[in-house]
């Protein structure tokens, strides 16, 4: 298996964080079992009796513990299980992956895991004599086991604020965006020679077909451009980060000269998954915030506020990535020398999909239209003359969208100013 799709499935995954935990419990037991075993060999007349505990205490101590840290796991699990549902039913679908990679939620359930793991061996090695490190270390673990307990319901109150999902989506989207900027070993150009790749796709004629349906989540594009230079060839990709394919679709091409079976040779830098990751896929993280945006404009939440909200940071993303958005659709060796071709995302494309659900659901509130008319004129405000031109090209499918003849007077008054805003703003 790919190690990125094999990171993907532990990063999203309940079980890897605690198994770690458990092992290094199991561990744990059997050492600090050996030095008991020692000290109480070594230094039994040598320490004070006070350290040493009698076995049915420790049994006691241990009968408890287990039971106690048990019942902290199973009230976390029924939390993780209202948040996830909470997610599922109230934000999106999409939103379940941001909790179950959060690290905390991963770290607290291996707590938990090795102080049952912990105390359960002891329980088992407990023999018949007194002991000293285990009840000691046990007590300590099952402070630490409290102090991650309380701090859990903490967080999990905390990620069940939709406010506080908005804002973990707005950050993560910024680190994607600021990927795009990191000095890479291949060269990128937004334009090439016309009749130069003419050439190339007519010739490019041995397709890499998909075998199986999934969602493209990662392309390894060094590796690709690496390839291609070795084979002496350009790579015409055919699809796009987030793009789902069907078995048998063409992902990419090649010249007719290199046979279709060195092809598979490069399958493992296209990764494809069961679902789409927002790893590197700046739409996907747009998504989520359109489709918060549109449950809360539904007549069963009404809440445009939170649609206000995730508004204003679907515009946060558009600036940022304005700022740093380059149409690069050509890839080059090191040499300068031309190895890779792909499909590219405009702007206008990810302001299309950023606002057209939620203008088609939430064009009768006057709250959301302001909302979008405001942002696009801080997108407008915030970056260089081109940005501002397709912002001003496609605020007319917003502007269009309104119904402004059954408008009341002081709603129109409140648009009109904004819009008057946006027309300065872009230089109109």
């Amino acid at each position: 298996m790919n190690k990125f799709k094999f990171w993907i499935k532990i990063r999203d995954s309940f079980w890897f964080t605690p198994t770690v935990y458990g092992a290094f419990s199991i561990i744990s037991v059997v050492v600090f079992h050996l030095i008991d075993e020692m000290i109480l060999t070594d230094l039994e007349h040598r320490l004070p009796e006070i350290l040493f505990i009698e076995e049915e205490i420790a049994k006691g101590l241990y009968t408890s513990l287990v039971t106690a840290i048990l019942t902290m796991t199973t009230i976390s699990f029924s939390v993780i299980m209202v948040v996830l549902t909470t997610y599922s039913s109230q934000f999106s679908p999409r939103t379940l992956q941001d909790f179950m990679q959060s690290k905390v939620t991963h770290h607290v359930l291996g707590v938990f895991s090795f102080g049952f793991i912990f105390a359960l061996g002891n329980l088992v090695l407990l023999g018949m004599h007194d002991t000293m490190v285990g009840p000691i270390l046990m007590s300590i673990i099952a402070i630490v086991c409290l102090a991650f307990f309380i701090y859990f319901i903490h967080h999990a109150s905390k990620w069940l604020q939709v406010s506080s999902l908005i804002q973990f989506i707005h950050v993560d989207s910024v680190k994607v965006i600021q990927n795009y900027s990191n000095k890479k070993d291949f060269g990128e150009y937004e334009t090439w020679d016309e009749e130069e790749v003419k050439n190339i796709t007519e010739r490019s004629t041995h397709e890499l077909l998909s075998k199986h349906s999934g969602y493209i989540q990662k392309i390894e594009w060094s590796m690709l451009v690496k390839w291609a230079k070795e084979k002496e060839t350009v790579i015409v990709l055919k699809q796009e980060i987030g793009n789902y394919v069907t078995k048998g679709l063409p992902i990419l091409s090649v010249n007719e000269k290199i046979p279709v079976e060195q092809l598979e040779t490069i399958e493992e830098w296209i990764i494809i998954g069961n679902e789409r990751t927002d790893l590197e896929d700046i739409e996907f993280n747009i998504q989520k915030l359109v489709e918060i945006a549109v449950k809360a404009v539904s007549p069963s939440i009404n809440d445009p506020d939170t649609a206000i909200d995730c508004i204003n940071r679907i515009g946060s993303i558009l600036s940022d990535l304005g700022k740093h958005y380059k149409n690069v659709g050509f890839l080059t060796d090191q040499e300068g020398q031309l190895r890779l071709i792909k499909r590219v995302k405009t702007f206008e494309d990810y302001l299309y999909k950023s606002f057209y659900q939620i203008v088609y659901y939430g064009k009768e509130d006057v709250s959301v239209c302001y909302g979008i008319l405001e942002i696009l004129y801080k997108i407008a405000l915030s970056n260089n003359e081109e940005l501002k031109r397709k912002v001003w090209a496609f605020h007319y499918y917003i502007v269009n969208s309104i119904a402004w003849d059954s408008l009341e007077e002081y709603d129109r008054r409140h648009l009109e100013s904004m819009y008057d805003k946006l027309k300065q703003a872009c230089g109109k």
